[in-house]
């Protein structure tokens, strides 16, 4: 009998089977039509042998040995709802539904308490590393009763990327905790992306660099402090030749970038949790106006373009890139102490214990922001569970003094000359409001005591609430 259910054979449901099946395990398969079960076996070689395709749920059931794990890889929202709720009733009590999707972790939390009133087991996992990553090692972060994660836990140990020989699959807090864990991850990526996007722009657009001559420079920066997949390939990307044209293929792509909800979904559940993400929440909003395509180019012949050229104002060739370099590494400090402080005001919110170490360990291989950066990260945790924001514990704070400076001034000549930088903006403006010892709040408060008798805390009295002379209060 089979060791695994599999539902829905798209490309990342296909992927983590054949996954599966490589790494010896036995796995039955079904999706909604026959046709593509049928052509994912005949596609699938010598590991057909461990797949069983399966024409019904109850094939798949019968399939599968009790207690039976089924993973679910249907289209998150009421896809899930509604297959998993079909496939319940092919199951018995002891039973595991593994939602492997890009799920909302509050659909995930309900579903938790949904099936443990009908007996069945509810894990919802979060999958990182596209179709390459469920292919060949995704990372893994997992939410749901330890019981139920310690009767699969080897099969996704098995899996999951490798790094140095650790597996990156982690059971990492209850019900929908494994889901809240991708959806920072996937806002976090959001954030990366638009900050390397943004120096790219002030390279191709502000120094006037060809994009072979940006792939040096990031595959350079890819063996420093910045190495990551996403550093790499961009190099790859910048340095790739249009078959059609002859001519790089950046050049050729439409200004328009996609999202799935996953980088919204972070930011909403950073305001809903009080815990600032403004560089996520930058990097989302550039993605939005990026789609209006239309607007952007009536507004630049309506106000004309920007000068744009910064010219020699950020040095020679060299110190530029230096320059650069230590300012995307400043905000990329930014916007990781702020996804995990939303993590970590998550988990105080929710009774959920992260282990934020082990979420910074399983991030350093399979998924999409993989990088030297994320040990620096575990190493930290590992050492002091217990902090405030990574901008204020070694090694980041002796970064982030050395490279803020760079930011700064990347920030300044780039917005003079009109280059866009929502996202590395942001990351400036947070560093600058954390450290400001008294802030502009005060007169903030005044004012909302002024029109509505808030209140405020006095100074010279801590902890007495008061009122201005204009207060009826």
């Amino acid at each position: 009998m089979a060791d695994i259910g599999l539902v829905g054979l798209g490309v990342m449901g296909a992927n983590l089977a054949l996954n599966m099946a490589e790494k010896g395990y036995s796995v039955a398969v079904f999706n909604r039509t026959t046709e593509k079960t049928d052509a994912f076996i005949a596609n699938a070689g010598s590991l057909a042998e461990r797949l069983t395709p399966c024409k019904t749920l109850t094939e798949l059931a019968e399939a599968v040995e009790p207690p039976r794990p089924v993973v679910i890889m249907v289209k998150a929202g009421e896809a899930v709802d509604s297959q998993a709720d079909i496939l319940a009733r092919h199951l018995a009590q002891g039973d595991i539904l593994i939602d492997a999707g890009n799920a909302n972790f509050h659909d995930t939390r309900r579903r938790v308490k949904e099936f443990a009133d009908r007996g069945i087991d509810f894990l919802g996992v979060g999958v990182s590393g596209g179709e390459e990553g469920a292919r060949h090692g995704p990372s893994v972060m997992a939410g749901g009763k330890p019981e139920a994660w310690a009767r699969v836990e080897k099969i996704f140990n098995d899996i999951a990327a490798k790094f140095e020989g650790e597996s990156c699959a982690a059971l990492v807090g209850p019900e929908g905790a494994g889901h809240f864990v991708k959806t920072i991850h996937n806002g976090i990526e959001y954030a990366d992306m638009q900050m390397i996007a943004e120096i790219y722009g002030i390279m191709r657009d502000g120094l006037g660099m060809a994009p072979a001559e940006m792939a040096e420079v990031f595959d350079q920066w890819n063996n420093g402090p910045l190495k990551s997949y996403l550093i790499e390939i961009t190099a790859a990307v910048l340095g790739t030749t249009d078959p059609k044209t002859g001519g790089p293929l950046v050049d050729i792509i439409l200004d328009t970038a996609g999202q799935k909800g996953t980088g919204r979904w972070s930011v909403i559940e950073a305001q809903d949790l009080g815990s600032p993400a403004t560089v996520i929440e930058a990097a989302v909003a550039a993605r939005s106006l990026s789609s209006q395509k239309e607007q952007r180019v009536a507004d630049e012949a309506l106000f004309g373009a920007a000068p744009r050229k910064i010219g020699p104002a950020l040095g020679d060739r060299n110190s530029a890139m230096i320059i650069l370099e230590e300012a995307m590494l400043a905000g990329k400090i930014a916007a990781y102490a702020q996804g995990f402080a939303v993590m970590a005001k998550a988990s105080e919110s929710f009774g959920w214990d992260l282990p934020l170490g082990t979420v910074a360990k399983i991030w350093r291989a399979g998924c999409i922001i993989r990088s030297a950066f994320l040990d620096d990260i575990a190493s930290t945790y590992e050492a002091d569970g217990a902090i405030r924001s990574l901008m204020t514990v070694e090694p980041f704070t002796g970064m982030l003094k050395a490279t803020h400076g760079s930011l700064r001034r990347v920030c300044a000549e780039a917005s003079l000359k009109g280059v866009p930088v929502l996202a590395l903006g942001s990351a400036l403006g947070y560093f600058d409001f954390a450290r400001t010892a008294r802030s502009t709040a005060d007169l903030t408060q005044a004012q909302r005591d002024f029109f509505g008798a808030h209140g405020f805390e006095r100074l010279d009295e801590p902890g007495k609430v008061a009122h201005g002379p204009w207060s009826n209060a």
